[in-house]
């Protein structure tokens, strides 16, 4: 069967990146089957591109998982690979990007420092990590090369990661903040399925949500159409996480919503 190698990057499609990388590796791995999970994380937003490299890759087969936003690209900063306890290998910068996908995996089974790997283009760039360093690595490790031989052992407790903030009750409220908002103005909160038990919030009830000293209100719903075009809704998104939406609106302009915004949902 052909290696499975993901890619995941801020780079977007306007220059040559993607493409260039995709040549790395099918120069070194030609039987690689490349899947691009997304170019579009907003520039430099790690947190961002952690969480949606953790969403994205249970549905993704066991393989090679590269991924880019490296804001700190030519500094001291690692490079590193990791295998997960199922398996599967990240490859990356060591900013918290590849953190929250190996917590989802049953954590760091083996993490190497691939900053100097023998694999790597020569000379490597200051300024393009992903050619240089992660695409060769990536493409070396899909064509069976050993995660040890690719560079220095690190301890994993060493490793750096992404925090997010928790929900919590307070006042009869559950507090939230903003972790991601999508091209349609959706905004991802950091409440999961089991956090939202006992806070009174049901699906089919009133919502006010407080954001920024503001009130509005909304219907906790099952999905943008259960509203009037224009609504504003409280549902469950695909990941099983609370999420604001406005039924073919942007709710994220409407509301002022962006990365740790806080608000309070209160049932009503």
């Amino acid at each position: 069967m052909n290696p499975l190698v993901t890619l995941l990057t801020d780079y977007g499609h306007d220059d040559d990146f993607v493409g260039v990388c995709h040549g790395v590796i099918l120069g070194i791995c030609r039987e690689a089957r490349i899947v691009d999970i997304t170019h579009g994380i907003p520039r430099y937003q790690v947190r961002q591109g952690a969480l949606v490299l953790r969403n994205a890759l249970p549905y993704l087969p066991e393989g090679v998982h590269m991924a880019v936003v490296d804001p700190q690209v030519g500094t001291e900063r690692r490079g590193i690979a990791v295998r997960c306890a199922d398996g599967r290998l990240l490859v990356g910068p060591d900013n918290g990007l590849l953190s929250l996908a190996w917590q989802r995996f049953g954590g760091v089974d083996l993490a190497v420092d691939i900053s100097r790997s023998p694999h790597r283009l020569e000379p490597v760039s200051a300024t393009f990590h992903g050619r240089d360093v992660f695409a060769p690595v990536t493409a070396h490790l899909a064509a069976g090369a050993e995660l040890a031989d690719a560079g220095d052992p690190v301890d994993p407790a060493q490793l750096a990661s992404v925090e997010l903030p928790q929900a919590r009750t307070e006042d009869g409220g559950l507090v939230a903040h903003v972790l991601v908002t999508d091209r349609f103005g959706n905004a991802g909160l950091n409440v999961s399925h089991a956090e939202v038990a006992g806070t009174g919030l049901n699906l089919g009830g009133a919502v006010e949500l407080e954001v920024k000293g503001e009130r509005f209100l909304a219907t906790y719903a099952h999905t943008f159409a259960d509203v009037k075009t224009g609504e504003l809704i409280v549902y469950e998104d695909a990941y099983r996480t609370l999420a604001v939406a406005i039924n073919r609106g942007d709710a994220a302009a409407t509301l002022g919503l962006e990365p740790d915004t806080e608000l309070v949902l209160r049932p009503r």
